[in-house]
């Protein structure tokens, strides 16, 4: 006991050193104001995962070859590293990409490290393919998620050439990529451009003239050489031979080949162009064209100053560069969503605060609710000092951390400050000596609890893969609150109660009143005034919100000393005491014969009744299973597909019947107001060939996709809808496109909540041969089909063989009789189809390449092609030969792969779908297809299934979950026989927080709301925490009591289990009102979020519009963590009431018929 009575030093010095925390109290502010302000805002956490990319471009080999010469040479190498994960392997016409995926036991830049040294060994091998007399380069890297996704499109139209939008587009694209919070600035919708030198093959065969000729002629000279220097009169003078070309023209004078009077110049065989490249990309806006700027910006940098400073650029360019009739338009505006998250947050926050002190006014009296209230705004700076220093950006899952962590930071001071206050009253100590015997008697218990209550989150902190570094800042933030609040309440708290603290709540006299009301009401109006006269100013919005918050603090005053004190004071002086003596009765007469039994036996049946109330819910489909909450979509993507092969002028008449089909439903009168602006659609936009790949399932980039299309609908945050669902508009366009276009594969997905976890449906199919991989696909693609499964969008083959391609066979002994090689050969086709690079040239310091080619009309027919004569030199007897490559070769028509998958190191075949729209339990929909897979007939030995994507990561962050869980359990358990040195008293509160689950499982089998994975279970684990606070301070202080019992003479002649029962009667009653206080105001905190209201305090007083709606993306979001938290607070309150003293009795009698008395 004498321990327990001492004086807690830290405590004790900071009381008697109240100055030094006084300046500590300013620095604190100071720093967490200054990181509030100047912490990136994010939508999202930035994530770094574990992943290295390599991508190899070799241009003008199909998917076979590409597997065979790049990626399998790569793979080969790749197996010696250590920590992979997983690797995989996508091989296309002209591209090759590998992604190895680590485990955490490597940090970031080493595995990239490690993958360039085996990437650079494959290379210098001899037989390492070359491009233009180059070895294909593969590039290495790694890649942030955040890095990849726009923050803004800038999209430039007007009655310009392509080649004059794509000038102005320059610009800007210079000028933004000089931001340092900008990565990168892609444009799409205008093309590169090139010299091209289309050769005439007529005239070529007629001069007798050969591709190395012009290759030749051009390299030798379009070529600047420094000769050395002369020295002359001791000077040194530079010998320079300029022979680069000024202008493409130029060329047409090269001679290709010289003879007496009969010299062939380039002009003579070809035309010299200086165009732009062969069409790769196509941008739309409201199906008009545009060029598109694609900004990217730099991780962890501002997405809010980043694009205020864009919009900078491009109003600056509008004004002062730009003509008057070109239109610049900014779309897909990432940072309007990321503030409306964040500030919804923010202003969560600070209606949580408000209902927190209020519950604190009234139970604890106004001056008693500052002290507690003052916690509040220190621990949150504290906090978001901590984490602004490690690096943090101000994000969703940060600040829902501190939403969480607002009711239950109070914890520790409302502990603290009830516990001096009930020295004061009934002990009658002075302030300082109630405040050292206050904190010391529960000093140590709040330290475990709040060491309790972290412990639950720690093995949180060791989350793997990309959820678990997304997510795990939220038990980092809750640990930080927490640790926060606990310094806040042993420095701070004691500091000023042991100055400030008042049993009686005196009348503030009326003079003083009126004094300070006229203060903060005379500056309120001024800055009124200066808000409504300076209306064009910034600042004109926060001088009416200053003017209108002193006004509201001052009649604020009034209200409260004519109204809201007589309240708060008949709350504390009639109800709690009426409250607190019914709650003695009520519990002594629990605590009586076997009535103790019968509350913990009717509190498991409950237990038990909820599980079962829970899985039948499940079976019923009532309640649905979900891995990340079903947010109403921010955009809806429409994915076009043609069969590869397909020529982009083809995707492109696709993509605009269906921009017709998508626009004629987004742009309906329905969502038009009266004034004729769309509430709903931001904007939409279209992409055919580059830029349209699907990040679900093509992490990356890819090289050009002439077959594919990509239609971004954006829709306007969730509060300017009027109510209506994004969902509805996305169900319309499935509908409005379902079978429409055969043929052509269509896909109408929403945009991905969270990290990419792949596809809901994702069937994986691996085995060695290729050919009948992708036959079984087909055949289990249609057989799911012929099953019906609701809930399945449309099932895609990510492979076919379906790439038509020409098979050149060279009869190898004729064509050696007559002097050419197989090289010869493919190295004059290549040239003469694909083209051949021959040099550089500069213009205003760009560089651009001069490629030699066919000109389009012999480039693409075959007769012309394969009739063509290579024309060679005869290395044996000089003279020139000219041979037709038809008279050696020989061709055929075949399919092959349009993409060669691997995944460690195996040859695999995706089926995918996206869920139809009202559909979110892809657990159930996935086990149906398992369950119907078990009568399919064909045989299916030779190939292996797996069912991936997101199930696979469903499960496994699940499996991690509950492991988390338990392990959370244990180290709570530890942390409790620490405190205790007892097996009992932990036993106790271990139970009370698996009863707690009644509150969680039973709401969720009343209510019929999605069991949410990650969401649900992170609940749970911090609700175990939360639990444990009450138990331990109740626990503790009923030892303290039962030790001073013992020592008190009077009750020498009571058993030990009478001593007992007095002391937990006793810790309930003097424990109730901050175990209700934790409950109310954790609870509080939480309730905005879990009814999904939303108010905007600040336009509340700088323009009297509050804003108010409900629902949102942060409602659907957080709103099942909140409601699991608060579901299972209201029952765990209960049990710490009533349940555990229950638990503790009926524990003491059971030691003592065994004949244990003190443990």
């Amino acid at each position: 006991m004498n321990n327990k009575e001492k004086d807690f030093a830290p405590s004790s010095w900071a009381i008697n050193n109240s100055t030094t925390l006084y300046v500590v109290m300013a620095l604190v502010l100071l720093l967490g104001i200054n990181a509030y302000f100047n912490m990136p805002r994010e939508e999202y956490p930035e994530i770094k995962e574990n992943i290295v990319f390599v991508s190899s471009i070799y241009p003008g080999n199909t998917a076979e070859d590409v597997e065979k010469l790049i990626t399998e040479p790569l793979e080969d190498k790749l197996k010696s590293v250590n920590n992979i994960l997983e690797i995989k392997s996508s091989s296309k016409e002209n591209f090759s990409l590998i992604i190895i995926e680590f485990d955490d036991g490597i940090g970031y830049t080493e595995a990239k490290l490690k993958v360039k040294d085996e990437v650079e060994s494959a290379v210098a091998s001899e037989d390492w393919p070359m491009y233009n007399n180059v070895k294909v380069d593969p590039n290495v890297f790694n890649m942030t998620f955040t890095e990849e996704m726009p923050i803004v499109n800038i999209n430039i139209s007007g009655d310009y050439s392509t080649e004059k939008l794509k000038e102005y587009s320059e610009i800007l694209q210079d000028e933004i990529e000089s931001l340092n919070e900008i990565k990168k600035v892609d444009i799409s919708g205008a093309l590169e451009k090139e010299v091209e030198i289309a050769v005439d093959i007529y005239k070529m065969m007629a001069s007798k003239v050969s591709f190395y000729d012009i290759i030749n002629s051009i390299q030798s000279g379009n070529i600047s050489i420094s000769a050395g220097n002369l020295k002359a009169n001791d000077q040194r003078k530079t010998v320079r031979i300029i022979g680069e070309i000024s202008s493409p023209s130029d060329l047409e004078n090269f001679v290709v080949k010289s003879s007496y009077n009969n010299s062939v110049l380039l002009r003579d065989i070809a035309e010299i162009k200086f165009k732009e490249k062969e069409v790769t990309t196509y941008a739309r806006e409201k199906e008009k064209p545009v060029v598109m700027l694609v900004v990217k910006k730099r991780s962890g940098e501002n997405t809010l100053l980043a694009v205020e400073k864009i919009h900078s650029i491009v109003e600056q360019n509008i004004n002062n560069v730009f003509p008057k009739n070109l239109t610049v338009s900014i779309a897909n505006d990432q940072s309007e969503l990321t503030e409306n998250q964040v500030t919804d947050l923010v202003n969560s926050i600070i209606f949580g605060v408000v209902i927190v002190v209020l519950v604190l006014l009234f139970f604890l009296g106004f001056k008693n609710a500052l002290f507690v209230g003052i916690a509040i705004p220190m621990s949150m700076f504290m906090s978001l000092a901590i984490l602004g220093a490690l690096g943090n950006t101000l994000n969703t899952m940060i600040l829902f951390g501190l939403i969480l962590g607002l009711g239950m930071l109070v914890d520790n001071a409302v502990v603290v400050v009830e516990n001096v206050y009930r020295l004061m009253e009934k002990e009658g100590m002075s302030r300082i000596e109630a405040t050292k015997k206050g904190i010391s008697e529960i000093a140590f218990p709040i330290i475990i609890s709040t060491a309790t209550t972290v412990a639950a989150f720690i093995p949180l902190g060791l989350w793997p893969g990309r959820i678990g570094k997304f997510m795990v800042f939220f038990p980092v933030t809750l640990s930080v609150v927490l640790c926060s609040s606990l310094f806040v309440a042993v420095f701070f708290n004691s500091v000023l109660v042991s100055r400030f603290m008042k049993i009686e709540d005196t009348n503030m006299p009326i003079k003083r009143i009126i004094r300070l009301t006229s203060l903060l009401g005379a500056f309120g109006i001024l800055f009124l005034i200066l808000g409504f006269t300076t209306e064009g100013l910034e600042t004109a919005g926060l001088y009416r919100f200053l003017g209108s918050l002193l006004i509201f603090v001052s009649v604020n005053f009034w209200f409260y000393r004519l109204f809201l004190r007589k309240l708060a004071n008949n709350f504390q002086s009639r109800f709690l005491p009426v409250l607190d003596n019914y709650y003695e009765i009520l519990l002594k007469k629990i605590l009586i014969g076997k009535r103790p039994y019968l509350i913990i036996l009717s509190t498991f049946i409950s237990l038990i009744v909820a599980f079962m109330s829970f899985g039948e819910s499940v079976a019923s489909q009532r309640t649905s299973i979900e891995f990340f909450p079903d947010e109403d979509p921010r955009q809806i993507i429409v994915y076009v597909e043609y069969p590869e092969g397909t020529d982009i002028s083809k995707t492109n008449k696709i993509a605009k019947l269906i921009e017709a089909d998508v626009n004629s439903i987004i742009y309906s009168d329905k969502y038009y107001d009266d004034t004729g602006y769309n509430f709903m659609i931001q904007n939409n936009i279209s992409q055919v060939g580059e830029g349209t790949e699907n990040p679900d399932k093509e992490l990356g980039g890819l090289a050009e996709l002439p077959n594919r299309a990509k239609i971004t609908t954006s829709f306007r945050d969730f509060k300017y809808r009027q109510g209506l669902s994004s969902r509805e508009v996305r169900k319309e366009i499935q509908q409005a496109l379902k079978n429409k276009y055969p043929g052509v594969s269509i896909a109408v997905e929403k945009n991905q909540s969270g990290p990419p976890v792949g596809y809901p449906i994702n069937i994986e199919i691996t085995g060695e041969n290729y050919s009948t991989l992708i036959e079984k696909a087909e055949k289990i693609t249609e057989y799911i089909n012929t099953r019906n499964i609701p809930g399945i969008e449309e099932l895609k083959i990510d492979v076919n063989k379906s790439r038509v391609t020409n098979l050149v066979n060279i009869d190898r002994e004729k064509a050696g009789e007559l002097g050419l090689s197989v090289g010869q050969i493919g190295q004059q086709l290549r040239a003469a189809l694909f083209g051949t690079k021959a040099g550089i040239y500069k213009e205003k310091g760009e560089d651009y390449d001069i490629n030699i080619r066919f000109n389009k009309d012999n480039r693409y027919s075959e007769d012309i092609l394969y009739d063509q004569n290579l024309i060679f030199r005869d290395p044996n007897n000089g003279t020139i030969k000219e041979i037709p490559i038809s008279s050696v070769t020989s061709n055929s028509r075949t399919t092959t792969f349009n993409v060669i998958k691997h995944k460690d190191f195996k040859r695999i075949v995706t089926i995918y779908s996206g869920l139809s729209s009202g559909y979110v339990d892809a657990g159930a929909i996935v086990n149906q297809i398992v369950s119907e897979m078990k009568s399919f007939n064909e045989d299916i030995s030779m190939i292996d299934i797996d069912y991936t994507g997101q199930i696979e990561e469903q499960n496994k962050n699940q499996a991690f979950l509950l492991k988390a869980f338990g392990t959370g359990l244990l180290l709570i358990f530890l942390l409790l026989i620490l405190q205790f040195n007892s097996i009992s008293k932990p036993t106790i509160i271990m139970i009370a927080i698996i009863l707690s689950l009644i509150g969680v499982f039973g709401y969720l089998a009343i209510s019929g709301n999605s069991f949410v994975i990650l969401m649900t279970m992170m609940g749970i684990i911090a609700l175990s925490g939360i639990v444990v606070n009450n138990g331990v301070v109740l626990l503790d202080y009923s030892e303290i009591l039962l030790n001073r019992k013992k020592l008190d003479v009077s009750n020498s002649k009571k058993k030990l289990i009478e001593l007992k029962y007095e002391s937990i009667v006793e810790s309930c009653k003097s424990r109730l009102r901050p175990v209700l206080l934790t409950a109310i105001t954790t609870i509080g905190g939480l309730v905005p979020l879990s009814a999904g209201f939303n108010i905007n305090f600040y336009t509340l007083f700088s323009d009297f519009d509050p804003n108010i709606y409900w629902g949102g993306d942060n409602f659907v979001f957080w709103g099942p963590l909140a409601t699991t938290v608060i579901s299972g607070l209201v029952v765990a309150t209960f049990l710490t009431l009533f349940v555990v003293p229950s638990l503790f009795m009926m524990i003491e009698k059971f030691k003592l018929w065994i004949g244990l008395r003190y443990r």
